[in-house]
């Protein structure tokens, strides 16, 4: 199907079905995948005012306690797909815009808990002020306070961070677009580039010296970006490696272990389903951390929750060769998925981050006793 093709079908669909909210918020969800962002605006809208709130039913005849989540279109949210996938209580997911009024009575009616998905510092600048007043409006007990991921930029947990002995945190600069270029080389190349507001490795970029960097600005001169100083964490068989730790009520718990050649690295775009070594190297990661990261890369690993201050969020992380444990990103937004086929060994300790996170609003709710 051809782009204006497929355009054309969307556009019928959402003639056909006017009075369906969850079907609009699913077209509005493919639209901005398109990069159609008008028009994925004004489907979550009108999804919005026919539903402003997604009702999930547990996946038990009774529920055990019901839970409202706060999410916000265009505003970087926790991926929940799997989170709150067969759960034992009901899920209420508002949808917040910055133009509309809020009924907080109404959407407190009922709720032992509040899970904020709005993870995004940089995207969700504009909502999570109105999520924080929400939230303190509402008086329940909240999962990632929004002014908590608030301080969550990637300059700002550099600086939270900075001074845990044993931790190497870049330096980060955010150079805004109208910034004058003397101060984009103030860091020492090489220097890693990304927009503001993006994760994973698109657009994301390692740049050796000022004239490339400027190339680099000159670009997309509208946009603002993160200067990252770069620290080489390649290890000494020549592979890179970077690891994945997910926090949750206090638990620190292995999510994934990604090896290969260069320093831009994500599991999901990495060959070690070719590789077997690399796979069983990864099992015993998750098996038994304490293999890989000794009591002090535990206790630097402590500080920084402590530090970060949220229920849950996530840091992916390596050890430069001299045993340091070297920070790449710090936030609530990394994904946990259960689509693993080409790796089954690591669906128990997926598994186990679902159970700690469904055992965390247990607590929250008050309904663990």
């Amino acid at each position: 199907m051809n782009w204006n093709r497929h355009c054309s079908a969307l556009n019928k669909l959402s003639s056909l079905i006017q009075g369906d909210s969850e079907s609009i918020y699913w077209i509005g969800g493919i639209r901005q995948r398109m990069g159609e962002i008008g028009a994925a605006e004004a489907a979550y809208a009108r999804a919005a005012q026919i539903q402003p709130v997604i009702r999930r039913p547990a996946a038990k005849s009774a529920a055990d306690f019901h839970v409202l989540a706060l999410f916000a279109p265009f505003a970087g949210n926790i991926p929940t797909e799997y989170l709150f996938k067969d759960t034992a209580y009901d899920t209420d997911t508002f949808a917040l815009f910055t133009a509309s009024e809020y009924d907080a009575k109404r959407l407190g009616q009922g709720v032992q808990v509040v899970v904020n998905l709005i993870s995004d510092a940089d995207q969700g600048s504009a909502v999570l002020p109105l999520a924080a007043d929400l939230v303190d409006r509402l008086g329940k007990p909240t999962v990632n306070d929004p002014r908590k991921i608030q301080r969550t930029t990637r300059d700002a947990v550099a600086g939270l961070l900075e001074g845990i002995p044993g931790c190497r945190v870049p330096k980060v600069l955010r150079h805004n677009a109208d910034a004058d270029f003397l101060a984009a080389v103030s860091l020492p190349c090489p220097i890693l580039v990304r927009p503001v507001g993006t994760h994973g490795g698109d657009d994301f970029e390692r740049v050796e010296d000022p004239v490339e960097l400027a190339a680099h600005l000159a670009q997309r001169p509208d946009t603002d970006r993160y200067l990252i100083e770069y620290i080489d964490y390649r290890s000494s068989d020549g592979y890179f490696r970077k690891y994945r730790f997910l926090f949750v009520d206090g638990q620190i718990l292995p999510y994934h272990l990604a090896i290969g050649n260069g320093w831009k690295l994500h599991h999901d775009s990495t060959d070690m389903a070719d590789h077997p070594w690399m796979q069983q190297e990864e099992e015993a990661f998750l098996n038994n951390p304490a293999t890989v990261f000794n009591s002090g890369h535990y206790q630097a690993l402590q500080a920084i929750r402590q530090r970060i201050g949220l229920e849950f969020f996530g840091i992916d992380c390596g050890l430069d060769r001299l045993g340091n444990l070297v920070v790449f990103e710090v936030n609530a937004s990394m994904l946990v998925h259960d689509r693993n086929e080409e790796f089954p060994y690591k669906a128990p300790f997926v598994r186990r981050v679902k159970l700690a996170f469904d055992a965390m609003l247990r607590k929250f709710a008050g309904a663990d006793g």
